[in-house]
């Protein structure tokens, strides 16, 4: 989570300025490309819908010709089939941001019991964390239980990581229930 498309120097939650909330990803091209992460985004996005608010809008963020590129390609066939202007905003990216740590796995932080599972790690250990991420989406809603168990399978863990990691994906999904 952080901040970016701004211009103040060093934004904060209470401080935003021009920025846009954001998160970046950092992803493997050799597994993923870029155009299949816009597809994805594409799916979920609506290309027509006006911004909200420019803290909480909606957008592309592109790092360099390429990205602009496929970025505008994938965007015009998200407007397939819809009437109207594309609203949704493709912009370069500027110096991304991370909020403040109490921004960071927001859903997650909120479960002492799971948290205690990272009590080793420091903040920045703790944000880029892959299983901090898959758990902080159990408990979001956002993440249904076969997606993180085929996911946790792809980790290549020890057995008894595997197990640690099913039992606090099980703790996550039922912290979502209640």
């Amino acid at each position: 989570m952080g901040y970016t498309g701004g211009s103040a120097p060093e934004p904060t939650y209470h401080r935003l300025g021009d920025h846009t909330e954001s998160f970046q990803l950092d992803y493997d091209p050799a597994r993923i490309s870029y155009e299949t992460l816009l597809g994805h985004f594409w799916k979920e996005a609506d290309p027509t819908e006006r911004p909200y608010s420019r803290q909480y809008m909606s957008a592309v963020f592109y790092a360099d010709e390429t990205q602009k590129r496929l970025a505008l390609a994938t965007g015009r066939q998200a407007m397939a089939g819809r009437s109207g202007p594309m609203l949704l905003p493709i912009l370069p990216l500027a110096t991304f941001h991370r909020a403040e740590d109490y921004h960071q796995k927001y859903y997650l932080r909120r479960y002492t019991d799971l948290m205690r599972e990272f009590s080793a790690y420091s903040e920045r250990e703790l944000e880029d964390s892959t299983v901090a991420m898959w758990l902080n989406a159990c408990v979001g809603g956002e993440l249904k239980r076969e997606a993180l168990e085929a996911e946790l399978g792809r980790l290549g863990l020890s057995e008894a990581e595997h197990q640690r990691l099913l039992r606090l994906a099980r703790m996550a999904l039922a912290h979502r229930r209640r």
